[in-house]
């Protein structure tokens, strides 16, 4: 009775992911048929070549490293900043920490648009336009208000008593965050560093705002922009990039699902 009442929404399940995952699907045929037969729009690659990856790994390779590069500048900025901020906020005694976890959540809301305005202005007189430090460090504003939260629910759930006994036994606040808190945060601290990670690699208007004369120092999301043309397009090369470029997120996915599933609901529950 249950498996009968379950089927229908099985089946509906079934049909929405199919449909969320075409576009992907249609992308990765894309990139499998050759330019000749793009346009008659076949479901399955009957003209099959791999020309369109051969040509995308030879332009594209030193897009898909700078982007590698800014996404782990990116994590590495985003942890630097965000667990001591938390620890701070959760377990010291910091003037108004209330009103700094509201200002995060502002923080949140600003419309990346805006952001990307105002740091041009300022990168464009500290010289930091076209240049990976500065867009490591524009993603890394969307990155840590997250992080600082992520990181403040799990802390504050950490018991005093075992924080006090490091204290008693003659550790330092300092030390106390290193030995005892950041061991105990690997879920919050895997999660923080894949979000910031996804967000720095599919970073679109910081890079187009910031880095649009970078030459090979652009990130793969204006790498593709090689392949579009004014009257032409190149739709094979263009997904075989797209392809490429999801790869790398779509494995990280994977491998850390689980801690990320433990991550994000951490603090939810309380007892």
């Amino acid at each position: 009775m249950t498996t009968q009442r379950s089927l229908p929404r099985t089946i509906i399940g079934i049909v929405l992911t199919a449909i969320m995952l075409f576009p992907v699907y249609w992308m990765v045929n894309v990139s499998l048929t050759r330019r000749d037969s793009i346009r008659r729009g076949d479901l399955v690659p009957i003209d099959f070549t791999l020309e369109h990856y051969r040509t995308a790994l030879s332009h594209e390779l030193p897009y898909i490293g700078t982007s590698v590069l800014i996404g782990l500048g990116t994590v590495a900025l985003t942890l630097l900043v965000a667990a001591p901020s938390a620890y701070a906020l959760a377990k010291l005694r910091v003037p108004a920490a209330r009103t700094l976890s509201f200002a995060l959540i502002v923080a949140q809301m600003v419309p990346a648009v805006v952001m990307a305005l105002g740091f041009y202005s300022l990168y464009n007189r500290l010289g930091l336009l076209d240049t990976v430090p500065g867009l490591i460090l524009a993603d890394s504003t969307l990155a840590v208000p997250f992080a600082v939260m992520l990181y403040t629910a799990f802390m504050r759930g950490i018991p005093e008593a075992m924080l006090q006994a490091a204290q008693i036994d003659g550790a330092s606040q300092w030390r106390t965050f290193r030995s005892i808190v950041l061991p105990l945060c690997r879920n919050s601290t895997i999660t923080v560093a894949l979000f910031a990670f996804l967000w720095a690699w599919s970073d679109f208007l910081f890079a187009s705002t910031l880095n649009r004369e970078g030459g090979d120092l652009r990130p793969i999301t204006m790498g593709i922009y090689d392949f579009i043309g004014a009257q032409n397009q190149e739709w094979g090369p263009m997904t075989a990039t797209a392809v490429l470029a999801s790869i790398p997120t779509a494995l990280l996915l994977v491998l850390a699902q689980k801690y990320v599933a433990a991550g994000v609901t951490t603090g939810a529950v309380k007892d």
